[in-house]
């Protein structure tokens, strides 16, 4: 693969982190309270949960946390699937 068909690829592979980021804010935010000055308070039942999700290896993860991992994961796949996989 050159140079050229690598920038190509990681441009494709940001513009799906990116729909990833994005999703998982606009998620974020229908789950916080919004406030006029623009500030988002997230309830603490989810800081506690996101903070314990943060600090937990993947291997120690329940199958349905794991599972929401793998989902995120196979945005990526067709593009990989396509560029790595030989043809």
């Amino acid at each position: 693969m050159n140079q050229e068909d690598l920038n190509a690829l990681r441009e494709r592979l940001a513009a799906i982190e990116h729909e990833r980021w994005s999703h998982w804010q606009r998620y974020l935010h229908s789950k916080g309270t919004a406030h006029a000055d623009g500030s988002l308070t997230i309830p603490p039942e989810l800081v506690g949960k996101w903070a314990r999700l943060m600090d937990t290896p993947y291997e120690r993860l329940s199958e349905e946390e794991k599972q929401s991992d793998r989902e995120q994961v196979d945005r990526y796949l067709p593009i990989l699937r396509e560029e790595v996989v030989p043809k």
